[in-house]
């Protein structure tokens, strides 16, 4: 067997038909500038390979159902082992998921509520016990005298098939009726049932009507029916509700009965434990108010309500003007005051309606007739429920604008039936353990008393639990409770979780490639994570791990360092070998700046701020504890601490969101606080994160920048396109006219192939150039419009170097690191980290007011170091232009240079939410309750640089 993974002339993406060998049952980190190739080589070459042959080793019945996988472009690949992809794009973004189900350890907590759980009265709270045939007689005796009768027998509840042998033998014991689905049938005639659906079949064993003389034939035929069953009895009581009781367990008091406690039952995906008002989901979405009226400052008839259809109040022959003025003038409500200046009740007049009071409602026709007539009003969000539940997809997708979820009235989020959340071990329920932190689960089981006959069952499951919440709780995700849902989480959280359930699987001999594991990690859970990952490996798996972390560089047994630069000028292998070869590798940058050769030097001095502060008071969103934060204007701020410590929750639930309705105009709701100062000092926020600036090969950074705008306007002033006509619009690739209409602007076209991935072509009438021959034709400098799209960035300075405009904005690009990205290249094809500078770059080319705050949640996921030392110095860009930067980050080295730290914590979770310390970074390192402030102190003993770029020590 081979002892390492061979990889000969590998040429996905950008790199340059490179051969590679990696060492088998080792940790291998391949890492290299953004864009470089690593993950071209890792997951389109290596990881693709693995699976593609995986795939081909089934059956051609079981492909047919996981479609084709495309060869990579690789001359060969030997001792590939099958393949586990553990990435940030898998998180499931389904409601009913969470990190529970996600783990399984809600599978066995389910397991293990239903075998050693303890029922109780979802009523009176009272321990339920079992019952005899004499107390289910007595009960059915007690129902009013004359009460016609059914007892079933439940033989089949909830299962997939036709069961035909379960009808026969009913028939054959000599019963002559059944209810199916609760349908009635005569065992005589055909049953036909759906064997992909789930059926309830229940022998009707008896009919009677109650009178004190029944006694000994009910239980007779009680005891008939339980022995059928194995001790459940329905008895349908016609014209009334129907009885369940159960020889295990029932309420003497309430007469509430359960059934034989099962893991469905504890399932809130299941009908037998899911509330049935919520289906299990435990929210609703319902028009918000908050929503519907986010800016309270305006008056109505500045537009305070923002809702499809009632926004429009400057123009006066529409429906909301004719509704709001009647109702101005009828009760006397001011349409120029500010929402937050009218009583509930008059707000409540235009939201929730007049009721039965009819308004004069006057309106100008089409023609300028003046009509009048009068009618009560239903309110904004009456109308928009309305045609919420009567319009079609159209208008709900318009109107779910202004809902958002609240809790179910019946179960208030629990999700599960009363008499399931009845259910306790140790005195909890399974929903009141779920809401537990990790590490709040594991103290619950340490200090569970259970019986020996208890502890007997379930020592096994506990085990399982206890293993699977210790994984959770190894990669530094203690924090997280159980029930949060699993679409809420980030992209490291959720590889994390993977990966933890991966330890758990205990597989052997499998090829495991991860992507930046460490992302959201503080720099205090680091070594957790290392250790689970050399836990992995010494199971006997390989394990390659595409990375930019110093730790997890450094904690490697081999690195692959992909470069030198990025796209263009990368794809080759700058080294590869142990981490003391890299260190001394003059070639590779990240040697380099691991090795402390290069390094991000410190500011020369702290930006003390414009003197005004944007103060939030009483911040309580999630687990913020009642907390007052302060963040200078016009300076740099970072906001850290541990994964788990509040810090999303301030930023971007709470600063964030209120800042976008406020300045912004936008439509969200804001976190939990009381109230926020310093808004006045700031026009608008902007949130620059790493998600595509386009989700289709048209847009490119050309097009998202507005450089492309400027380039086809050039184009059409040449003066052959003045002879032929052609506006800008011509030299467009999205419209037609321009544009080669064979592939409509694409440039290639798709070929569908059955019973195989579809292949892309360029187009035979272009040439891929996605333009016709006689927009090619117009020529500026001998280069056509296409030529332009291909040329990278740093060409496109050199080439427009005589157009300022032009040049301004290509130049800003050049600036943040991009200056090797195609003028024209495909948005799709752009990393996160690229994608963000492309973003920033166009913040950068804007002309600067001063005022603004731009918002960023940690920017250098994906980043190496060179490219983290480029994205500070864009951020002291814009904040010396005087705009706020407000940063969340747990890399040390943007830590080390902002003007101002905010450090929440002290640890994630229930035991986070207040502020640790706030200052300069050197008042931070100076505390010693700040766990970052200890990882920090290190880094602030490098050199300073001054503006000139020499280091000054």
């Amino acid at each position: 067997m081979l002892d390492k993974i061979v990889v000969r002339g590998a040429r996905a993406n950008n790199l340059n038909s490179i051969d590679v060998e990696l060492p088998r049952d080792k940790l291998v980190v391949m890492t290299g500038l953004s864009g470089s190739g690593k993950s071209s080589l890792a997951f389109d070459t290596i990881f693709a390979d693995g699976q593609r042959r995986y795939m081909e080793s089934l059956s051609s019945y079981a492909r047919q159902f996981l479609g084709q996988m495309e060869k990579p472009d690789v001359d060969s690949i030997e001792g590939l082992s099958p393949a586990i992809s553990i990435d940030q794009k898998t998180t499931s973004k389904n409601p009913r998921s969470t990190v529970g189900t996600v783990t399984e350890i809600y599978d066995y907590l389910r397991l293990l509520y239903a075998r050693i759980g303890i029922p109780h009265c979802p009523v009176c709270g009272r321990e339920i016990k079992q019952q005899s045939v004499d107390e289910i007689v007595d009960r059915v005796l007690a129902l009013e005298e004359g009460t016609r009768i059914q007892l079933l027998a439940p033989i089949v509840r909830g299962k997939k098939g036709q069961h035909v042998k379960a009808l026969e033998n009913a028939k054959k014991s000599g019963y002559v009726r059944v209810r199916v689905d609760g349908s009635q049938y005569d065992l005589s005639e055909q049953i036909n049932l759906d064997k992909n659906k789930k059926h309830t079949i229940e022998i009707i064993v008896d009919r009677l009507v109650v009178k004190p003389t029944i006694r000994t034939r009910l239980t007779d035929s009680l005891e008939t029916v339980l022995a059928l069953t194995g001790g459940l009895v329905v008895v349908d009581v016609i014209g009334g509700e129907e009885m369940l009781f159960s020889q295990s367990y029932a309420c003497p008091e309430h007469g509430v009965s359960v059934e034989e406690l099962t893991p469905r039952m504890f399932s809130f995906n299941n009908p037998f434990g899911a509330c049935p008002h919520c289906t299990g989901l435990g929210v609703f979405q319902e028009i918000d108010p908050k929503l519907v009226v986010p800016n309270r400052d305006l008056s109505i008839r500045q537009g305070a309500i923002k809702a499809s259809g009632w926004c429009n109040i400057s123009d006066e022959n529409s429906i909301a003007f004719m509704y709001y003025s009647a109702i101005s003038q009828k009760y006397g409500v001011s349409l120029d005051v500010p929402v937050k200046e009218l009583t509930k009740e008059q707000l409540n007049l235009f939201l929730y309606g007049t009721g039965e009071d009819a308004l004069f409602l006057h309106r100008t026709t089409a023609n300028g007739r003046s009509e009048g007539y009068r009618a009560p009003f239903e309110g904004v969000i009456h109308n928009l429920e309305r045609r919420f539940r009567e319009g079609g997809e159209w208008a709900k997708e318009d109107i779910s604008a202004v809902m958002s979820d609240v809790a179910c009235p019946v179960c208030h989020g629990k999700r599960l039936k009363p008499e399931i959340l009845a259910v306790t071990v140790g005195g909890k329920n399974i929903i009141e353990l779920t809401e537990l932190s990790v590490t709040g689960a594991l103290e619950f089981l340490e200090q569970l008393q259970l019986t020996q006959r208890e502890l007997f069952i379930a020592e096994r499951i506990i085990k399982e639990i206890r293993e699977r919440l210790g994984f959770l709780k190894n990669v530094g995700l203690e924090y997280l409770t159980l029930s949060r849902n699993a679409g809420t989480l980030s992209g490291g959280e959720s590889q994390r979780i993977r990966l933890a359930t991966q330890i758990g699987s205990y597989l052997m001999g499998v090829l495991y490639i991860l992507d930046e594991p460490s992302i959201g990690l503080h720099q205090r859970d680091n070594d957790k994570l290392i250790a689970t990952l050399k836990r992995l490996r010494d199971l006997g798996n390989t394990l390659i791990v595409v990375e930019h972390d110093d730790d997890t560089i450094l904690a490697a047994d081999y690195v692959v360092d992909i470069g030198p630069g990025a796209g263009v000028n990368g794809g080759n292998v700058v080294y590869s070998g142990d981490v003391k070869g890299l260190l001394a590798c003059e070639k590779s940058i990240t040697g380099q700046y691991l090795s402390g050769k290069r390094r991000i030097p410190l500011p020369l001095e702290r930006r003390p701020g414009n003197g005004h502060f944007l103060t939030v008071h009483g911040a309580k969103e999630h687990n913020l504890k009642n907390i007052d934060v302060q963040i200078p204007l016009g300076a740099f701020t970072c906001v850290t601490g541990v994964s788990g410590s509040g810090k999303s929750s301030l930023v971007n639930e709470i600063i964030h969101k209120y800042l976008a309705a406020k300045l912004n105009r936008a439509r969200t709701r804001h976190g939990d606080f009381d109230n926020m100062d310093g808004v006045e000092f700031l026009d608008k926020v902007i949130d620059i994160d790493q998600s595509p600036i386009g989700r289709t090969p048209r847009s490119n950074p050309a097009t998202y920048t507005g450089v492309f705008t400027d380039i086809r306007e050039l184009y059409a002033k040449t003066n052959d396109a003045k002879a032929k006509g052609y506006t800008a619009g011509r030299f467009s690739f999205n419209i037609k006219g321009g544009r080669c209409e064979a592939c409509q602007g694409d440039g290639i076209l798709r070929i569908e192939m059955h019973f195989l991935p579809d292949v892309y072509v360029p187009c035979e009438v272009c040439k891929g150039k996605r333009y016709n021959r006689e927009t090619l034709a117009v020529k500026y400098r001998d280069k056509s419009i296409y030529d332009v799209l291909e040329m990278t960035v740093d060409e496109g300075v050199t080439f427009f170097e005589n157009h300022p405009k032009i040049a301004r904005k290509l130049k800003t690009l050049q600036e943040v690191g991009l200056g090797y990205l195609k003028i024209g290249q495909p948005a799709t094809t752009l990393s996160g980290g690229e994608a963000q500078r492309v973003k920033l770059a166009t913040e950068l080319s804007k002309r600067p007011t001063g005022k603004t705050i731009y918002i960023l949640d940690e920017p250098t996921t994906g980043l190496h170091t060179a490219d983290v030392h480029r994205l500070v110095e864009v951020l002291q860009r814009l904040t010396d232009t005087g705009n706020t930067v407000v940063v969340i980050e747990h890399n040390l080295n943007v830590i080390k240079v902002a003007d101002w730290i905010v450090d929440l914590g002290p640890e994630g979770g229930d035991r986070g939410g207040t502020v640790v310390v706030s200052g300069t970074p050197e008042q931070v390192a100076a505390c010693p309750a700040s766990y970052t402030g200890k990882y920090l102190k290190p880094y602030l003993k490098q050199p300073t640089e001054n503006n000139s770029g020499v280091i000054v020590p």
